[in-house]
């Protein structure tokens, strides 16, 4: 009899778990739709840099000063500025980059509280997927040029350093801006992660301070002056497997 009783709970049980699994199926597609245009979007702005910074910066922080000016001055050297293309540091990134002489690319993200594309974009893409969208930052990015910000600017710091160190990508250069910002965070990569045998001593050369805009530019030209911008076939291939 309690059988009998639980039988309507466990047929709508299996018609959820049936439409569930549909849905996820459905959902491969999706995501190789987002793969397939963003890459179409995005394949003709190289070589850029990917600029992070935090969402909360008001307009009239130093920090979203700072960012807007290293921004202008990557976009006058020639590179195309990748934002998370919302407020804040972002916002200052583009509106820096949009100023300047080469593409501002804004790469948004659907969240349950949704986030505004600023309007210093020349060309903006929109994902559902932080996976997608991480793969394309990766992927275009001659450079990594991370500004003070919270937890989503971590997480983007820390998927870069993991892929460099582990070789599934090319090496390119790293630069944490705002030294006294990083300083705490740096001085525990050294006094645990590398003490307690977490990363090597030379992981920490993946990474550069560096607070004046005009040699944060430099330093990335220094570290092309032995190779090219494009990545090569073989770094290519590597990307493949992001």
């Amino acid at each position: 009899m309690a059988i009998a009783n639980k039988l309507p709970e466990i047929k709508d049980a299996e018609m959820l778990a049936r439409e569930t699994s549909a849905r996820e199926s459905w959902r491969v597609f999706e995501i190789m739709a987002e793969f397939v245009e963003s890459t179409e979007r995005l394949k003709s702005i190289r070589p850029a840099v990917s600029v992070f910074g935090s969402a909360r910066t008001p307009a009239d922080h130093p920090y979203y000063q700072l960012t807007e000016d290293i921004a202008r001055r990557l976009s006058d050297a020639g590179f195309s500025v990748m934002t998370g293309g919302g407020p804040g540091l972002m916002e200052a990134g583009n509106k820096g980059a949009y100023a300047g002489k080469s593409p501002s690319v804004g790469l948004n993200i659907q969240l349950p509280q949704e986030q505004n594309d600023n309007s210093y974009q020349d060309i903006s893409q929109t994902f559902r997927h932080f996976f997608t969208r991480k793969v394309m930052f990766v992927k275009y990015a001659s450079a990594y040029v991370v500004m003070p910000g919270g937890f989503g600017t971590l997480d983007e710091l820390s998927e870069a350093l993991t892929l460099i160190q582990t070789r599934k990508t090319r090496k390119i250069p790293i630069i944490l801006v705002g030294a006294q910002f990083w300083s705490g965070l740096l001085e525990w990569f050294t006094k645990v992660l590398v003490t307690e045998g977490m990363i090597d001593a030379d992981d920490m050369d993946l990474i550069q301070v560096i607070d004046e805009p005009g040699e944060v530019v430099a330093a990335i030209f220094k570290h092309y002056e032995t190779s090219r911008f494009e990545p090569t076939l073989e770094e290519r291939e590597i990307q493949l497997n992001l």
